[in-house]
């Protein structure tokens, strides 16, 4: 028996318990949200479908009660407001960031074994918060930045190889922002050849720039922040976790001299696993992708110390 609790049921909240739902992920998931009848709503609008998807477990919606996501095994965190047009994603960390260290404090009440996955932006700054508050292990808690911009790169990959996305192998590192995230294009390939061989220059940063902001694109277009690929993007980790996948993500994690930086959470390929992030792994990357990573450890470090600034971290 499993049981993954997300906390939110805004569009992205409900989109990953809806695709925890239908890919039958755990036995038990639970909403949750301070809106009264919110995620009810939302739970009982998903369990409506199980006749018509084949959905096999239990969605249950509550709202402010964390006793009912007692002993979960995964718990994603998308609380917080989400960014209006023209935002970045650091001018949330303000208001965000007292969000999301009161709903750690809670589901870890209820949950202390549990591991947590961030999605709440802007996400880097959130998962060090969360790492520093929680005092957990750094494998317990995993942001979702690299995998959602991984997914937003071998898009825009197939999009110029006019290709099928699922023959795209692809990594984003680096911090979740519109300047700050790192495509490695070295590593890139379609059904195993390199994109270097396949694409010029000029159309692969086209590809790059396309992917630091693909966030801002959506937003642009819907008025708000996009949900269906952050929604799945965080379930897509669970899933990984809760069935022990293996699988290799990138992810934000709190990094201890790996890529040559410390004491920061950023994003880098991971395993994901039953025990979280249970290794980092090096690639081999570029001489400028190198410098790009260092760059963007940099922006990062220095949004982390608004929060040092306001008494949030030590």
């Amino acid at each position: 028996m499993s049981k993954v609790t997300v906390i939110g049921a805004g569009n992205v909240g409900a989109t990953c318990a809806d695709v925890l739902a239908k890919r039958n992920v755990a036995s038990d998931i639970v909403l949750i949200d301070i809106k009264e009848g919110f995620s009810e709503g939302k739970a009982m609008d998903i369990m409506q479908t199980a006749t018509l998807t084949g959905i096999n477990v239990r969605v249950t919606g509550v709202t402010g009660n964390y006793a009912a996501t007692a002993d979960s095994d995964v718990i994603v965190i998308t609380s917080g407001l989400p960014r209006k047009p023209g935002m970045t994603r650091e001018e949330l960390i303000g208001v965000n960031a007292n969000i999301v260290k009161s709903v750690v404090e809670n589901a870890l009440k209820y949950s202390p074994n549990a591991i947590l996955i961030i999605v709440s932006n802007p996400m880097d700054p959130m998962c060090y918060l969360t790492a520093k508050v929680s005092g957990l292990p750094r494998n317990k808690v995993i942001g979702l930045g690299g995998a959602l911009d991984s997914a937003r790169f071998k898009y825009y990959l197939s999009q110029a190889l006019e290709a099928n996305p699922n023959d795209i192998e692809g990594t984003v590192i680096g911090g979740h922002g519109d300047t700050t995230m790192v495509p490695l294009v070295s590593l890139a390939t379609c059904k195993g050849v390199p994109v270097t061989q396949l694409l010029s220059a000029e159309k692969l940063e086209e590809v790059k720039a396309a992917t630091k902001v693909g966030g801002a694109t959506l937003t642009g277009l819907l008025g708000t922040s996009a949900w269906y690929a952050p929604g799945a993007a965080a379930a897509f980790m669970a899933e990984s976790i809760i069935k022990d996948e293996k699988r290799i993500v990138s992810c934000g994690v709190l990094v201890e001299g790996e890529y040559g930086e410390t004491d920061l959470v950023i994003g880098v390929p991971v395993v994901l696993g039953k025990n979280g992030c249970e290794k980092i792994i090096e690639f081999p990357v570029s001489d400028d992708e190198k410098a790009a990573f260092k760059a963007s450890a940099d922006a990062t470090r220095k949004v982390n110390q608004i929060l040092a600034d306001n008494g949030m971290v030590k």
